[in-house]
């Protein structure tokens, strides 16, 4: 079968590799019918490895490089492993990507994605850039039937957006600025909207975005390289925001996410870094704000899936494009890349 295998920076290989196997206890083999490329696979692509391991194997998968990418998927149900029960062959399902241990303090607590062995299916092991992938049976979630694939795809990502609206937590009333209107960023805009917030408040600077952004909720988008963004927030809100949610991640974004915020407000780092960044940490004593991290989700998929089945969330307008497997370089990873401004969230097929 083909699969987009990563060897390292700027090399992600379309290649013909092993289908897997039958799968094992506790485990499920799933048909791909589409996977997204998240922004995580374009850090790894970019500037990897950033969560791939390459020394030394994981701790949890025994897996090193070359690793199948891709971790927001949507599929069927082709083969299940001895003892599994929650889903059988035929099911469309989209799963989660957290493998887990099950066994350190944080899964005992369920917040899995803190899991002192985490592994992110498609990063830590193989993933689902390929035909079919298997992936422990714990990770299934079901899809109704009148859910298509490519809307399944993006449940993944809109779980990682709700999470960090659950962080915060965004509550009734509140003014809320999201930074960055990549994927992550629109969905935090639609689930700040579903929670409640008053008003919701966008920075980017891309064109395709930027409309995006206003289409599913923002009440305005601010583009930092027009104006004085953190002034205009404060005029606005009188003050600062209750909540930002910092869905970029860099040594420009986060600073100015915290400026955003009020005295005492609330600052969500959600955005992955590719190096070390450095903080006015005055910013923070001096106000009182709170500044929390965010990493995935461990509960949120089930509302994900739901506020999209009764209309409260669409996440199909953040499809900008569906790709197959042949051309996740040109067309998939450097198209993210290099016109960002025409593009949110590409899907590939896989066969």
């Amino acid at each position: 079968m083909k699969a987009a295998v990563w060897y390292g920076k700027k090399d992600v290989r379309v290649m013909d590799i092993p289908e897997p196997p039958s799968p094992k206890e506790g485990w499920v083999k799933v048909k791909v019918e589409w996977c997204g490329i998240c922004g995580s696979d374009l850090h790894e692509y970019l500037a990897g490895p950033i969560f791939i391991p390459v020394d030394k194997p994981h701790a949890l998968t025994g897996d090193t490089a070359p690793i199948v990418l891709g971790h927001e998927f949507s599929g069927q149900v082709v083969e299940v492993g001895p003892g599994v029960t929650n889903v059988k062959v035929g099911d469309r399902v989209a799963p989660d990507a957290c493998q887990v241990c099950w066994e350190c303090p944080r899964c005992k607590e369920n917040r899995y994605s803190l899991c002192e062995k985490l592994a992110f299916t498609g990063l830590m092991t193989d993933g689902a850039f390929a035909e079919y992938v298997n992936v422990p049976a714990y990770t299934m979630y079901k899809i109704p039937n009148e859910m298509s694939y490519e809307t399944a795809a993006l449940i993944e990502p809109l779980a990682v957006a709700i999470h960090a609206v659950r962080r915060a937590p965004v509550i009734i009333g509140d003014t809320v600025v999201v930074v960055g209107a990549g994927t992550i960023g629109i969905g935090a805009i639609m689930a700040a909207k579903a929670a409640g917030a008053s008003q919701i408040y966008c920075i980017e600077v891309a064109k395709a975005r930027k409309e995006l952004a206003l289409q599913v909720g923002a009440n305005e988008v601010m583009d930092p390289t027009q104006i004085d963004v953190v002034a205009r927030v404060k005029e606005i809100t009188h003050g600062g925001a209750d909540v930002v949610l910092d869905c970029v991640g860099s040594d420009k974004a986060t600073p100015t996410a915290i400026e955003c915020a009020r005295s005492a407000g609330k600052v969500v780092i959600v955005g992955i870094y590719e190096r070390e960044t450095s903080l006015n940490f005055n910013a923070l004593s001096f106000t009182e704000r709170d500044v929390k991290g965010c990493l995935g989700y461990y509960g949120e998929f089930a509302p994900a899936i739901q506020l999209i089945s009764d209309g409260r969330i669409d996440v199909e307008p953040m499809i900008t494009g569906k790709i197959s497997i042949d051309d996740i370089i040109e067309k998939g990873f450097e198209e993210l890349v290099n016109r960002k401004e025409q593009n949110i969230k590409i899907i590939v097929r896989p066969y």
